[in-house]
């Protein structure tokens, strides 16, 4: 069973440690905007949560560089040790009604200093499958697995220990990177910095190829954003405010539970293709978005748009491994998981001007819109020519 191997390449401590490791990455966001709003109100919140992001999409790249450069170990316990310092720093100039730049200031370091457990464990598992395509797919699905869980659970931790503290789930996020990160860190798996195979100019990363799965992971953010915020519109207008997270939260579970399956069945569809039938599946279904008009209706079609979610970003990872030189593997995985923290951000932000006066529709359709590029792009350019496919196994009949 590929579920078998998978675990096979690490040992069972690693997924546990990455996924503990994963969560503060999750509770950062959520977990500065309730700090930061219940002492200095909404505006200064929207300060800090959008240094956060505007660190964690800038300092994702530099740390996936070093990472390849001077290797995983050094490099992740540096950032973790840093990190978990900044989020305190950032409760403290909270809690101590800092100027609103001040609050900023420690919310940037703590964005850029983001550990990027997700991409450095993509990046070590590819070399540790050797080349074995069927091995390689389970293993990037296995590990979107570990992704998408760690991104519903961290919202949903914050939200339990703000009934206690709002300081306590940041504080906690501290912890957390700054103990599992360290293991991390230290797990034997951890790559050394991957040397050119011959002396001269490092290989280059810029590609046209990772150009377009760096756009089609920013509409991918898009329309997570543009859903979030259509999801909160819409509950505060129909009385269930405290609603949003969950039902946002609901695209997640299904999400981890395709890329568990996807993990423990053979592939049937090459890489290229999978992406181009995720994407189209996920405009088809976002489409219901612009009927919904109750929770329920609501829950149904977010959740269903989550069975999409780990099909459509496992085969884009999976490309930039195809794509990618080996030296910088590490770095190219970051710039992926910049590109979705940028889209999310952005579509927030637009889909967000347009809820303001023309309501949750405006949100929604911004999502559709976005899901129909990401669909088109997939379509014309995740094509044979463009990313090369590993050989399949004697026998193995793969449908491209």
């Amino acid at each position: 069973m590929q579920f078998r191997r998978v675990v096979a390449l690490t040992g069972p401590f690693l997924p546990l440690v990455s996924f503990l490791a994963r969560l503060p990455a999750a509770m950062g966001p959520i977990g500065s905007l309730l700090l930061v709003n219940a002492h200095s109100g909404i505006a200064t919140a929207g300060l800090v949560s959008g240094a956060l992001a505007l660190g964690q999409a800038g300092g994702g790249p530099v740390i996936g560089r070093l990472a390849d450069r001077r290797g995983q170990r050094r490099v992740v316990l540096a950032a973790s040790a840093v990190n978990g310092t900044a989020l305190t720093a950032l409760v403290l100039a909270v809690q101590g009604g800092w100027p609103p730049l001040a609050q900023a200031a420690p919310a940037l370091a703590a964005g850029l200093s983001v550990p990027q457990i997700g991409p450095l464990t993509r990046s070590r598992l590819v070399p540790l499958a050797e080349g074995d395509p069927k091995l390689t797919g389970a293993a990037l699905s296995f590990d979107g697995t570990v992704d998408e869980t760690s991104f519903v659970t961290g919202p949903a931790l914050v939200g339990l220990l703000a009934v206690l503290d709002p300081a306590a789930a940041l504080l906690v996020a501290a912890a957390l990177v700054v103990v599992f990160g360290t293991a991390f860190a230290l797990h034997p798996t951890a790559p050394r910095p991957v040397r050119a195979a011959a002396p001269g100019p490092r290989p280059r990363l810029v590609s046209v190829a990772l150009a377009l799965l760096f756009a089609g992971m920013a509409l991918q953010g898009l329309v997570f954003g543009a859903i979030q915020t259509g999801v909160t519109e819409l509950t505060e207008k129909l009385g269930a405010p405290e609603a949003a997270g969950l039902v946002y939260g609901l695209m997640g579970v299904p999400s981890a539970l395709v890329g568990l399956l996807m993990t423990a069945l053979p592939p049937r569809l090459d890489t290229r293709a999978q992406l181009r039938l995720a994407t189209a599946v996920q405009f088809a279904l976002a489409l219901a978005l612009l009927a919904v008009a109750g929770l329920t209706s609501l829950a149904v079609t977010v959740a269903a748009l989550g069975l999409t979610i780990a099909p459509t970003i496992i085969a884009m990872f999976a490309l930039v491994e195809r794509t990618a030189p080996a030296a910088r593997l590490g770095e190219a995985m970051t710039v992926l998981g910049s590109a979705i923290i940028l889209g999310t951000s952005g579509g927030a932000m637009l889909a967000g001007r347009l809820a303001g006066t023309a309501g949750h529709r405006a949100a929604f359709a911004t999502a559709v819109v976005c899901a129909g590029a990401a669909a088109a792009l997939a379509l014309l350019t995740a094509t044979r020519g463009r990313y090369r496919a590993p050989a399949p196994a004697p026998g193995e009949k793969i449908i491209v």
